[in-house]
């Protein structure tokens, strides 16, 4: 069994949008579609000593690169009345585009936002884990692009693969876990 997934490590992740901008390349995405995007977080406050007036702050900002999820209980699969939405071999989830009628209820479902409706071809499409590329053994774009090596990609089946050593040994955390659909990408902070 395989399942594909990968870390991202918020502590190395710089915002610079190299993610983005190699999937849109890779994928040929015209302006304002993206399968992968990035958002700024903040958190913390400033807070007044009362003693002696002086502001400190524990305020932080981070980024959070957003795409599917490539879910191991996919809600999109679930509804797609045409199984155009699949899991593959690898446990990542691919359209198949001849299946697609483009219904939009995988996109509904998907509690990520992270599906699009291509207007052109009227089918739905999203992030593939860059298939043509991990099909011939070599890692998606985004990984392959990231400047800060903020990203691991792997197989989370396999216990000697990096990304399983990561998910032993490090406190991660997945998007929206209360939604159950066991998402197969792991956030470090």
């Amino acid at each position: 069994m395989t399942q594909l997934g990968f870390f991202i490590d918020l502590t190395k992740c710089t915002g610079c949008q190299t993610c983005t901008v190699a999937c849109k390349d890779a994928h040929n995405l015209e302006v304002g579609r993206n399968f992968r995007k990035v958002l700024e977080a903040e958190s913390g406050t400033w807070k007044q000593d009362r003693a002696t007036g002086a502001w400190h702050q524990d305020v932080r900002a981070y980024y959070v690169s957003i795409s599917c999820n490539h879910c191991a209980d996919p809600a999109c699969v679930k509804v797609c009345p045409t199984e155009a939405s699949h899991v593959a071999e690898d446990g990542t989830i691919q359209i198949d585009k001849d299946k697609c009628i483009g219904c939009q209820f995988c996109a509904m479902a998907c509690p990520y936002g992270v599906r699009y409706l291509n207007e052109e071809e009227r089918v739905v499409e999203k992030c593939t884990l860059c298939k043509e590329r991990t099909d011939e053994g070599d890692e998606p774009m985004c990984v392959r692009c990231c400047p800060a090596d903020a990203r691991i990609f792997g197989d989370l089946d396999d216990p000697d693969s990096a990304v399983s050593r990561l998910r032993r040994e490090q406190s991660a955390e997945v998007l929206l876990e209360e939604k159950g659909t066991r998402p197969q990408v792991f956030y470090v902070r």
